[in-house]
C-alpha cells in the first residue's frame, strides 16, 4: 500500500493499494509511505508501528496491532504537514478471488476462470487486474485451499442464482459457466469457509453483463470536445458502471471496464463546424448510443454513424438546455401500462421522454404546468433542470417560476409518475437569485430525498421534503467556495451507500452522509490544477477519473471510507449504534395474491440511546403491515428486533368488476429499513428495497408429465369430424399439429381417465403444485369429452358454472374469454347460484378433487387442452398452459354412406354369383340332356 504526501509545491497526496479498492487493510498490510518534495525531514509514527527506513521519503510502514494510527511527515520551515488517522483493522481476511472472462458467443455463455491470490505475494499482473493466468504463488494457494475444502461457487443478486464450478480444477484453476444477460449482471464470487494459516478468503462482488464494444476509432475522424478550459464532463451507463463516457477539453473516452482500457470517440469530418466540435455542453449513454448536446442541438455517436437529431424523431431542431438519464439502476420494476423512459430531453418549456430505440415523446409543456399549479399565464414559469428520482417510474422537474423576474426567482419541484401518468406539486420552494443555476441529484431512498446545490452552497430535502436546509460547515455558514480557495462546486457524487462527495473545481472535497446537514473537509488528494472526475466503480464505489494534457486518461481508487474516518477520528463523532443487521438480500420483491414479505432487522445501540427502527414507505396504499417486537438489554447494550410483515387482504371473489379492482390494488411500493439515527462513522445502513404488488411476468404454469422431447419433433395436420366440434359445422375441420406451442401429445387408452396436475414455476424453476381450481377446453372447439364427476358428487347446492352455461352468457365473447377468475362463481352455497340439474358434468377440476377428463368410447382422437386458472384468488396473472392428448384402443367408427356403399356392392356382387351360378348350372343340365338323347338316339341305329 503506497501513501503520497505533498509539499506545498506538488500538491499529491493518495494512497493506493494491491487491494482492489482497499478491501483489505490489516495488520497483516505492507503499508508504503512516500513523501514527494524537497523539505522533507523523517516520518512521525506511534509506538505500534515500526518504519523499516524512517528518514526515507520512500518507505515501509507495518502496524502490528488494529486502531487508528497517526502518521505525519516532518518537515523543514514553520509549515506542519497534514497528519493521516489511519484505520488499520485486525482481520483474518488475507486473500482473495481473482477472476476473468472468457465469451463465447455460439452458446452465449461465459466461463469464469477463478483462482486464489494473496495480495501481499502476488504477480504484478494480478495486481494489475490483467493477468491471463495465475503466478506460481497462486497456483499452489489455490491447490492448497481446494485440498482443504475449498471451492468457489457464483451468486447472483438479482436473481438469486448459483453457479458452480466444473469437477476438476486446471492448472489451479476454477471453471464457471454462466449464460449471458443483461438483468442479472450483479455477480459475487464466494467460497466455503475454509482456513489457511488463519486465513480465511473475501468474497468478491463484481458486475458481468452481455459483452459490450467499445465504438472503434475511424481513421480521419476529428476529436469532439467541450469548450476549452471546461470541467470534464462525465456520464456512465444506469445498470453498467463500468461503461462511462468523459468530455474534456481536448478528447472525448469511452471506457466499459471502468478506464482500464478506453477509446476515444470521435466524429466524421464535415459533419460539425470546429466551433460546435469543441462546445459539448452535455453527454449521455445508453444502449442507443452516446448523446452529445451541441449548441441546443441533440446528437448521437453509434458505431456506425453520427447524425443529428430532431423533428424526425419528435423532437424540437434546437433549444434544448439539457438531458439526463436515471441515476440508480433497478433492474426490474412493475409497470402497468406501458414502458418507463430511459432518457430525458427538455426545453425552457417542453419535457420529452425518450424509450429505446430513439423514440421521444413530448409529455409535458410550461403552460400545462401552469394550469395544473394554479399559476398566473402572466408569470413566467420555464423548466429550470429536470433529475430523475430514487424511484424507477418517476422523474422530477425542477421549475423556475417568478414574476418580475429582476432580482429573485423560486425554484418549485414537480415529479411525474410515468405509470400514473400524475403530476405531484411537492411541498418545496428554494429561494435563488434570478441568474442562478441549481443542480439535483436524488439520493438512493424510498422517500423522495435530493441534494441541490449551485456554485457555493449544498442544499439538502430530507423525508420527502419535510426537512429542508443548507448543509453547514465548521465555518463560513456553509458556503463551500470561502473554504476551497474561492473554488467553485464542480460535481456532487452519491453512491448506494449514502455517502455524499462534493467535488470542487479545484480537487478540494467535502464529505457527509444521507440525512446527515454537515459536512466535513476531506484531506487534499489531488493536485489543484489536474483535471479530473468522480465516477462510481462495478462495485458501487467512488473512483477518480484523471485527464492529462497530452490526452490520455487515468482512473484512480480513492479510499472513501478510510478518508472519512481520518478526518472525523479527531471530531470524537461516534456512531450512535453498534450494529444494524437485517436479511434483506434482494432489491426487488414480487407479492402476488395471498403471499406475503416478511423482514427481519435488529439494531444493537449503548443503553439509554433511545433508537428504533424505522420503516419508510413510498407508493400507493396497497399493502398492510404486522410488527412483531422484541427488546433485550445485556451488558449494557440494547438488542431491538423487529418482524415486519407486508401483505394483502382483499378477496377478488364475486365482485362487480373485477379487473378494476385488480388495477386498484396493484403497483410499486419503495421501502426503506433505517436506524432513527446515524452518523459519519457508521457502517452501510442504506437497505432499500422495491414490492411489486402484481403479475409477475416470470411465472407460469404447467401440466406435469408433458415436454417436447419424448416425441418425433415435427408437425403434422389432422381431421376433426363436424359432428365432434362444438359449434357443428358444416364440414370437417383439418388442424395443423403446432408441435413448437403444443409439445408432445400424451398416447392413452381410449378407457383411461386423465387428471391433469398443473403446476407453477417461475424464472428460478419449479415453485407448487397449483392447488386451486381451474378450467380446461379444447382449443379447435371439440365437445366429445366428458367430467367422471358430477355437481351432486362435487357436494354442488346449485347448479354449477359449465361451458355450456358460460358461453350462453357471454354470446359476444370468444370461448376462451367466456369463463375466467373474473365471472367465477362457486356452487357451495344457496345464496350463490340458482337450482338445477345437479347431475350434470361438474367441469372445474383441482388437485384434491379427482375430477377426471373421459374419452368417447366409440372413437379415438388427437385432443390440444388449455388450462386456465380460476379462482380470483390466486394470482394476478391469467395463467394458462396448453397441452395435447391422443387417445387410442378404438378402431375408428365408418359412416353410413360408406357402410351403405359397402352392403350394396356386397348383395350386387351376392346376386351376380347367384345368376351366374344359375346360367353356369343350367349349361351343365342342357349339356346332360342333350348328351343323353344323343346317346339314346345312336344306340338304334347302331342296331
Amino acid at each position: 500500500m503506497n501513501l503520497y504526501y505533498k509539499n506545498k509545491q506538488v500538491e499529491l497526496d493518495l494512497y493506493s493499494s494491491n487491494s482492489p479498492s482497499y478491501h483489505i487493510f490489516s495488520t497483516r498490510s505492507t503499508i508504503t509511505l512516500e513523501y514527494e518534495g524537497t523539505s522533507f525531514l523523517e516520518w512521525s509514527v506511534p509506538g505500534t508501528c515500526s518504519v523499516k527506513n524512517k528518514s526515507s521519503p520512500r518507505t515501509e510502514l507495518r502496524c502490528s496491532s488494529p486502531g487508528v494510527h497517526t502518521i505525519r511527515p516532518i518537515v523543514v520551515g514553520p509549515d506542519s504537514e497534514e497528519e493521516r488517522n489511519l484505520s488499520v483493522q485486525s482481520s483474518h481476511i488475507c486473500f482473495l478471488w481473482y477472476y476473468r472472462v472468457i465469451s463465447f458467443f455460439h452458446n452465449f455463455t461465459q466461463v469464469i476462470i477463478v483462482w486464489i491470490y494473496d495480495p501481499e505475494n502476488a504477480d504484478p499482473s494480478e495486481i494489475l487486474r490483467n493477468a491471463n493466468e495465475p503466478s506460481l504463488n497462486s497456483i499452489i494457494l489455490s491447490k492448497q485451499l481446494a485440498t482443504l475444502g475449498q471451492k468457489p461457487t457464483v451468486f447472483t443478486s438479482l436473481q438469486r442464482k448459483v453457479y458452480f464450478p466444473d469437477s476438476k480444477m486446471k492448472n489451479g484453476t476454477w471453471h464457471i459457466s454462466v449464460p449471458m444477460t443483461t438483468d442479472d449482471v450483479l455477480k459475487e464470487i464466494k467460497g466455503n469457509q475454509v482456513a489457511f494459516q488463519d486465513c480465511f478468503i473475501a468474497d468478491v462482488l463484481f458486475l458481468l453483463t452481455f459483452p459490450l464494444l467499445t465504438m472503434p476509432e475511424i481513421p480521419d475522424s476529428l476529436p469532439i470536445t467541450s469548450p476549452q478550459g471546461s470541467q470534464l464532463i462525465l456520464a456512465w451507463a444506469t445498470c453498467v458502471l463500468s461503461s462511462v463516457v468523459v468530455v474534456a477539453d481536448m478528447e472525448t473516452f469511452q471506457t466499459n471496464d471502468s478506464f482500464r482500457t478506453w477509446t476515444r470517440i470521435r466524429v466524421p469530418p464535415n459533419i460539425l463546424t470546429d466551433d460546435e466540435r469543441h462546445n459539448v455542453s452535455d453527454v449521455n449513454i445508453s444502449w442507443d448510443g452516446i448523446f452529445f448536446l451541441i449548441n441546443g442541438i441533440l446528437y448521437i455517436k453509434t458505431f456506425t454513424a453520427f447524425k443529428r437529431l430532431g423533428r424526425n424523431e419528435n423532437l424540437p431542431d434546437g433549444g434544448i438546455i439539457g438531458i439526463t438519464s436515471r441515476k440508480w439502476c433497478w433492474a426490474r420494476h412493475l409497470l402497468k401500462s406501458k414502458i418507463r423512459s430511459i432518457f430525458a430531453v427538455w426545453t425552457k418549456s417542453e419535457l420529452y421522454l425518450g424509450y429505446p430505440l430513439l423514440r421521444f415523446m413530448k409529455i409535458m409543456t410550461t403552460e400545462k404546468l401552469k394550469s395544473l399549479l394554479n399559476i398566473s399565464p402572466t408569470d413566467t414559469l420555464t423548466i429550470h433542470n429536470v433529475e430523475y428520482p430514487g424511484h424507477p417510474l418517476e422523474i422530477a422537474l425542477l421549475l423556475s417560476y417568478c414574476s418580475a423576474c429582476t432580482v429573485n426567482k423560486k425554484i418549485y419541484v414537480v415529479i411525474y409518475n410515468e405509470d400514473t401518468e400524475q403530476w405531484m406539486n411537492q411541498d418545496f420552494a428554494l429561494y435563488v437569485p434570478s441568474d442562478t443555476f441549481v443542480n439535483a441529484h436524488f439520493l438512493y431512498s424510498a422517500l423522495p430525498e435530493l441534494v441541490l446545490w449551485d456554485k457555493h452552497r449544498v442544499y439538502y430535502c430530507y423525508h420527502n421534503f419535510t426537512e429542508t436546509g443548507v448543509i453547514q460547515t465548521p465555518t463560513e455558514f456553509g458556503n463551500l467556495s470561502r473554504l476551497s480557495q474561492n473554488s467553485t462546486i464542480h460535481i456532487i457524487f452519491i453512491d448506494y451507500y449514502g455517502n455524499v462527495v462534493v467535488k470542487m473545481e479545484n480537487n478540494i472535497m467535502f464529505y457527509f452522509k444521507a440525512n446527515i446537514k454537515d459536512a466535513v473537509k476531506l484531506h487534499a488528494w489531488t493536485n489543484s490544477t489536474l483535471k479530473s472526475a468522480v465516477s462510481m466503480s462495478s462495485s458501487g464505489l467512488m473512483y477518480l477519473i484523471h485527464v492529462f494534457e497530452n490526452g490520455t486518461i487515468h482512473p484512480q481508487e480513492y479510499p472513501l471510507r478510510l478518508e472519512a474516518k481520518s478526518v472525523t477520528f479527531n471530531s470524537k463523532e461516534k456512531c450512535p449504534y453498534v450494529a444494524f443487521l437485517n436479511n434483506i438480500f434482494s432489491v426487488f420483491f414480487f407479492l402476488d395474491k395471498g403471499q406475503n414479505v416478511s423482514i427481519w432487522t435488529q439494531i444493537v445501540y449503548p443503553e439509554n440511546v433511545g433508537l428504533y427502527i424505522v420503516v419508510e414507505s413510498y407508493g400507493p396504499n396497497i399493502l398492510q403491515e404486522t410488527y412483531q417486537v422484541h427488546y433485550e438489554v445485556a451488558l449494557g447494550y440494547c438488542t431491538k428486533t423487529m418482524t415486519v410483515t407486508f401483505f394483502q387482504n382483499v378477496n377478488y371473489e364475486a365482485v362487480d368488476d373485477y379487473f378494476k379492482l385488480q388495477h386498484q390494488n396493484t403497483g410499486l411500493l419503495l421501502l426503506h429499513m433505517r436506524p432513527s439515527d446515524s452518523a459519519r462513522p457508521c457502517p452501510i445502513s442504506q437497505k432499500v428495497f422495491q414490492i411489486a404488488v402484481g403479475c409477475n411476468p416470470r411465472k407460469y404454469i404447467a401440466v406435469k408429465g408433458f415436454n417436447k422431447k419424448e416425441c418425433l419433433q415435427h408437425d403434422f395436420f389432422y381431421h376433426i369430424e363436424k359432428s365432434y366440434l362444438r359449434n357443428k359445422p358444416s364440414k370437417n375441420l383439418r388442424v395443423k399439429y403446432n408441435w413448437k406451442e403444443y409439445g408432445c401429445p400424451l398416447r392413452l387408452d381410449f378407457r383411461e381417465k386423465f387428471h391433469p396436475l398443473v403446476q407453477l414455476y417461475n424464472e428460478n424453476g419449479y415453485v407448487e403444485d397449483v392447488e386451486v381450481n381451474f378450467i380446461v377446453w379444447e382449443i379447435h372447439g371439440r365437445n366429445d369429452y366428458s367430467f367422471n364427476n358430477t355437481m351432486k358428487k362435487s357436494g354442488c347446492l346449485n347448479e354449477a358454472q359449465t361451458w355450456k352455461s358460460m358461453i350462453e352468457l357471454n354470446k359476444h365473447l370468444p370461448l376462451e374469454e367466456v369463463w375466467g377468475p373474473e365471472n367465477y362463481k362457486h356452487c357451495f352455497s344457496y345464496a350463490i347460484g340458482k337450482p338445477g340439474d345437479l347431475n350434470q358434468p361438474y367441469e372445474i377440476i383441482n388437485k384434491s378433487n379427482y375430477n377426471h377428463l373421459v374419452w368417447p368410447v366409440d372413437h379415438s382422437g388427437m385432443y390440444v387442452f388449455r388450462v386456465k386458472i380460476l379462482d380470483p384468488n390466486y394470482s394476478f396473472c391469467n395463467l394458462t398452459t396448453i397441452f395435447a392428448i391422443e387417445t387410442f384402443g378404438m378402431i375408428p367408427s365408418p359412416s353410413g354412406y360408406l357402410v351403405a356403399a359397402f352392403l350394396f356392392v356386397l348383395m350386387l356382387l351376392f346376386f351376380s354369383i347367384l345368376v351366374l351360378s344359375y346360367f353356369h348350372y343350367m349349361r351343365i343340365y342342357k349339356q346332360c340332356i342333350y348328351e343323353t338323347l344323343n346317346k339314346y338316339e345312336r344306340t338304334p341305329k347302331n342296331n
